[in-house]
């Protein structure tokens, strides 16, 4: 294995959590609750401190992998164990190691039963996700891909609430059977290229110099879509989420909605686009109607829930339409605006759920109808309710902003009636946003449980505390998180273009022209 350093870094990264999980399993009595979470929370802790080294290290000028890690796995079948990380990836990684910490601290009083167990499963899900955003080998990612479900699906069919058997195997379904769709597609890519050039390899920055046949990307697009899709979750393939984040618990919803979504959108960037770029303007059309209807329907849906976690459940289908619209509008602007949106998403709908897991921990409802008025009884926790709210409606000076404003920008340059649509998006989330907060915190106090509440205690406040530092953080200076994915992204667009030329045979302008290219033929 090779790095900058000499030092598998990024292997370290990944499997550290696994490490420590190990040691919680074999070594520790159920009885031992205390070591138990403080060996959890130290073994994140730690992971995030030794990921802090990659931005500290990032060649913000080098567009390609850093800190690679190569080493011939399955020599027979070309797959080789292929770590690297780029700007397009960066984020997410650190993404990953810091909300696994808050997770492992929400779930320091929750978790009361069977605590060996979950701690054990948060690290592997954190683990295999980190292996998910670092793998380059087709193979590698795959294995990692289908690893995350596991322990997820255990953690809300034992964690999880009154339909946690239903919401687990649903989940469990839905994602399986995309995953087997996704290999076919690989196999596809992997046999298709061994046969035009005598090398069978798995690796992605090989296959994407010399993309497949545009007959077969259209195949392969499909199976892709059907694999990454599931993950994001895109219309009508959601129907898992609500199931899924009602029914887990706190923790469960915070990493499903701060990582596990952004996995399938990270596919398509990372591997859909260089790798199958005349399918990609081929679908693009569709993609972008999908898309479009996602943020207006995942709106309107939200506005009718009754349950808080219900409604930030459903209120994600909408954000993550606005994160694959920037994918497929093939424009640089779009395509920062997804990559920032899905770290926004992670901090602020991570944080509403945390915040939720708050009040529901005091209360043990969450329908609207039981409680108003809560600012009036619990003004710190409202204070950051208010602030989290307002970031995911993207106000100016939140994070939420800057990343639909790209994405703003991204879409009208395609074409001004997608910037139209996501505009009414940006309104109807508004809307349902205030309205919760109105009828939550405004108003007379009012408890279904008809005593008093307590405010946020000190743990708690340290909990959120770093995600409202993040919101502000990107809202006010997001320089350094764009300048992390700029030489990537505008790398990436320009394979795109290049691929999609050999494909095509056609010469296409250059820079932001596939934007213009999807309208013009949707329009034919």
């Amino acid at each position: 294995m090779t790095g900058l350093t000499g030092f598998p870094i990024l292997s370290t990264i990944a499997f550290l959590p696994a490490l420590g999980a190990l040691v919680i399993i074999l070594f520790y009595k159920k009885d031992w609750t205390d070591l138990i979470k403080w060996t959890a929370l130290g073994t994140s802790a730690v992971t995030f401190a030794v990921s802090l080294y990659l931005p500290l290290t990032f060649d913000m000028a080098d567009p390609g992998l850093q800190w690679v890690e190569k080493t011939v796995w399955i020599e027979r079948f070309g797959i080789s164990y292929y770590m690297g990380v780029d700007g397009i990836s960066l984020l997410l990684v650190l993404l990953t190691t810091f909300m696994t910490i808050i997770c492992i601290l929400a779930s320091w009083r929750e978790i009361n039963t069977k605590l060996k167990g979950y701690m054990a499963l948060f690290l592997l899900t954190e683990t295999f996700s980190l292996g998910i955003f670092m793998a380059m080998d087709l193979f590698l990612f795959y294995v990692f891909w289908e690893a995350v479900l596991i322990p997820m699906v255990f953690i809300i069919g034992i964690w999880g609430g009154a339909r946690k058997f239903y919401s687990a195997i649903k989940f469990f379904i839905f994602t399986f059977v995309g995953s087997l769709f996704m290999l076919l597609g690989i196999l596809a890519i992997y046999f298709y290229h061994g046969k035009v050039t005598g090398v069978y390899t798995f690796d992605s920055t090989i296959l994407s110099l010399a993309p497949v046949a545009p007959a077969v990307q259209f195949w392969v697009f499909i199976a892709f879509f059907l694999g990454f899709a599931v993950k994001v979750p895109m219309f009508p393939l959601h129907t898992w989420l609500p199931d899924a984040h009602t029914d887990a618990p706190t923790a469960g919803s915070i990493v499903l909605a701060a990582v596990l979504l952004k996995l399938g959108t990270y596919a398509f960037v990372r591997f859909t686009l260089p790798m199958l770029p005349n399918a990609s303007m081929l679908f693009a059309p569709l993609m972008i109607g999908v898309s479009l209807f996602a943020i207006i329907y995942g709106a309107l849906v939200t506005i009718a829930q009754k349950d808080i976690k219900k409604l930030i459940a459903y209120s994600s289908v909408s954000h993550m339409g606005f994160v694959m619209l920037g994918i497929f509008v093939f424009n640089i602007e779009g395509l920062k605006g997804s990559v920032l949106q899905m770290l926004n998403h992670g901090i602020s709908t991570g944080a509403l759920f945390l915040l939720v897991g708050m009040i529901y921990e005091r209360t043990h409802t969450r329908m609207i109808g039981d409680y108003t008025g809560l600012f009036k009884e619990l003004p710190v926790y409202g204070v950051f309710f208010l602030i989290v709210v307002l970031s995911s409606m993207g106000l100016p000076t939140t994070n939420g902003f800057v990343g639909e404003l790209f994405i703003l920008i991204g879409a009208f340059k395609a074409h001004w009636v997608y910037a139209v649509f996501v505009a009414f998006g940006v309104l109807l989330g508004a809307a349902y946003l205030i309205w919760l907060f109105q009828r939550v915190f405004l108003g007379n106090f009012r408890y279904a449980g008809g005593h008093g509440l307590k405010d946020l205690g000190l743990r708690e406040i340290i909990e959120t505390a770093p995600l409202i530092v993040l919101i502000f953080w990107i809202g006010l200076y997001p320089k350094p998180f764009l300048n992390v994915m700029d030489a990537s992204l505008t790398k990436l667009v320009e394979q795109v273009e290049t691929n999609y030329r050999k494909g095509n045979g056609e010469v296409v302008p250059p820079q932001a022209s596939l934007g213009a290219a999807v309208v013009e033929r949707k329009v034919e």
